[in-house]
């Protein structure tokens, strides 16, 4: 095999430039596995000085079924490389491997994929190959036989691959339409609307504290004095509870309504919304 094809053998198998694969073949003595460890190793270098960089682009891969489903972020640094096949392709099969293992972080990491390598080996390899800080982000599963699970994906790239992903879970007797409609329609609100929690009392105490010590500082520069500044903080943070809980937010197919109104209107005493995750890129 002449030099020539070595190097494009080698680009082929790994992704990398020619100039790297030129240097890795020369320092291997021509052993084409022996190139390819390199490049592996000088990959790690690349990959740990590419770390320090914003990741803030990406994609939301959800996947799974009516029972259980999965969600999760993978970050890169610009739209460009979040619309590269080979970004698209490894989401999509961790994606898969993110819903097999449960969403735990160590599991996929150590997961092997279609190619014999780890989950993150295979980072790193697609680090030093594109040339991008990439990173996994933010990942749950919502899995219990009782549930029905709705999904929603927004500005869809390739398949279940998105900018904005939601998965939401819903707990019922019998199914009906206008429970398949509500599921369908409770995953677009909760991507429009962005609520934090369930219901009111799902809010931490520490939330809860943060907000309300903004609003007083923002009175209090305002030159408002402390009894009026107690009053209006009070019905500000009661607000802030009704904005960021999902049952008291107004529904978007309706801002007259609110989202628990529309849930009791449906003939089923047993519905309840029993978890969501939105996950959003660059938020």
């Amino acid at each position: 095999m002449s030099d020539i094809e070595s190097v494009k053998k080698l680009r082929s198998t790994t992704g990398a430039g020619f100039k790297d694969c030129n240097s890795a073949l020369k320092e291997a003595s021509g052993d084409l596995d022996k190139a390819i460890e390199i490049l592996r190793i000088k990959g790690v270098s690349k990959a740990s000085k590419k770390m320090s960089r914003e990741a803030n682009e990406g994609l939301v891969s959800i996947f799974g079924d009516e029972k259980k489903t999965s969600i999760i972020e993978i970050n890169c640094e610009t739209d460009f490389v979040a619309k590269n096949d080979d970004f698209l392709n490894f989401s999509k099969e961790i994606g898969e491997i993110n819903n097999s293992v449960k969403s735990d972080l160590d599991k996929l990491n150590n997961s092997k994929m279609k190619n014999g390598s780890t989950v993150s080996q295979n980072l790193i390899d697609l680090i030093a190959k594109i040339g991008e800080k990439i990173t996994i982000g933010r990942l749950k599963t919502i899995e219990n036989s009782n549930l029905k699970i709705f999904t929603y994906n927004h500005s869809i790239v390739k398949d279940n691959l998105s900018k904005l992903g939601v998965v939401v879970s819903l707990e019922f007797d019998k199914s009906s339409k206008d429970i398949e409609q509500f599921g369908r329609q409770i995953s677009m609100h909760i991507a429009a609307s962005n609520p934090m929690v369930v219901e009111k009392k799902d809010l931490k105490d520490d939330i809860i504290k943060k907000e309300n010590e903004i609003i007083k500082e923002e009175l209090k520069k305002l030159g408002k004095p402390q009894e009026i500044v107690e009053k209006i903080s009070l019905g500000k943070i009661n607000k802030f509870k009704e904005d960021n809980s999902l049952l008291t937010q107004d529904w978007v197919m309706d801002p007259k309504l609110k989202v628990e109104e529309v849930l009791n209107k449906i003939d089923s005493k047993s519905l309840k919304i029993k978890d969501f995750i939105r996950i959003k890129i660059g938020e």
